[in-house]
C-alpha cells in the first residue's frame, strides 16, 4: 500500500501564499498541512522578514527555513557567463536562474530532509491572474496543488480576504534587487534611502559593469526618472498599480 501523501505549503511570505495558509489554518483549504516552508534568499525586504515572523505565530503548523548552501543570492550573482537573475540586457533579458537555484531546489531540499521517502503534496499560492505559471513539480515524489486556483480566487480576492480578517501589511515577496519591480516599487525603495537602496545600487553598479540592468530602460538606477505622472505634472487617469510577477 502506497503511503499517504503529506501536505505541505510553499510559502513565499507574499499576498497569496500568505491567504492560502491563513486560510488552511482556518479550516477553509483542507487537509490541515503538516508545515510550511519558507525559502530564503538572504535579500527579502525587511517588511517580508518582519511580516513572515508575525504570520508564523498565526499558524498551527511550522514554518521551516530553507536556503541555498552557497550563501545569499546577493553574494553569487555571477555563477556563469550571465546573472542569477533576470537582468535587462540591451535586446533582451536574461535567464532567470533565480527562481530554480534559491527558491524551488532549496524548497523541495528541505521537504526531502523532512518527509523521507514519504510523497507529499505541495501547495502552491498562485492565483488566477496568474494561472500562466501553474506548472508540474517534474519531481516524482512530489505533487503540485493549487488551492487558490481551485477556489478561483484572484490577487485581490486574497487582498479581501485578509481585509475581513482585518489583517494588514502584507508585503510583496521579491529580493529587494529584483528587475521585475515597477517604477513604484523602486521609488520607494528609493525615497526610504535606506541599507535596502544601498544594496539595490551595488548590485545594480556591479551588473552594469557586465552590461547588464535592473531596469527595464538598460539604464542604471541613478539615472533612472522614478517620479509619478503627478509628480511631472500629467494627470493620472488610471491609477495602475503593477502587481510584480513572481510575488506570492
Amino acid at each position: 500500500m502506497n503511503p499517504t501523501p503529506i501536505h505541505i505549503i510553499s510559502l513565499g511570505a507574499g499576498v497569496q501564499s500568505s491567504t492560502m495558509a491563513l486560510m488552511a489554518a482556518a479550516g477553509e483549504i483542507t487537509p490541515m498541512p503538516e508545515f510550511a516552508v519558507f525559502s530564503d534568499t538572504g535579500d527579502e525586504p525587511v517588511a517580508v522578514y518582519n511580516w513572515l515572523r508575525i504570520l508564523t505565530e498565526m499558524l498551527p503548523f511550522p514554518v521551516h527555513i530553507a536556503t541555498n548552501s552557497l550563501g545569499k543570492l546577493s553574494d553569487n550573482l555571477i555563477l556563469s557567463d550571465h546573472s542569477q537573475i533576470p537582468a535587462f540586457m540591451s535586446g533582451t533579458i536574461g535567464k532567470r536562474q533565480c527562481t530554480e537555484h534559491w527558491k524551488l531546489r532549496p524548497i523541495r531540499k528541505t521537504i526531502r530532509g523532512i518527509v523521507g521517502n514519504t510523497p507529499a503534496i505541495q501547495w502552491i499560492g498562485i492565483s488566477t491572474d496568474e494561472i500562466s505559471r501553474v506548472k508540474d513539480s517534474n519531481v516524482q515524489w512530489l505533487k503540485n496543488r493549487h488551492p487558490l486556483i481551485e477556489l478561483r480566487m484572484s490577487r485581490q480576492d486574497c487582498l479581501q480576504w485578509l481585509q475581513a480578517r482585518n489583517i494588514s501589511g502584507v508585503p510583496k515577496s521579491a529580493c529587494t534587487y529584483c528587475p521585475y519591480h515597477s517604477d513604484a516599487q523602486w521609488r520607494g525603495f528609493k525615497q526610504a534611502n535606506g541599507k535596502e537602496w544601498a544594496q539595490i545600487q551595488s548590485v545594480d553598479k556591479l551588473l552594469n559593469a557586465r552590461g547588464e540592468f535592473l531596469h527595464s530602460s538598460c539604464k542604471p538606477l541613478s539615472e533612472v526618472d522614478f517620479s509619478n505622472e503627478e509628480e511631472r505634472g500629467q494627470l493620472n487617469m488610471f491609477n495602475n498599480e503593477c502587481e510584480g510577477m513572481c510575488n506570492t
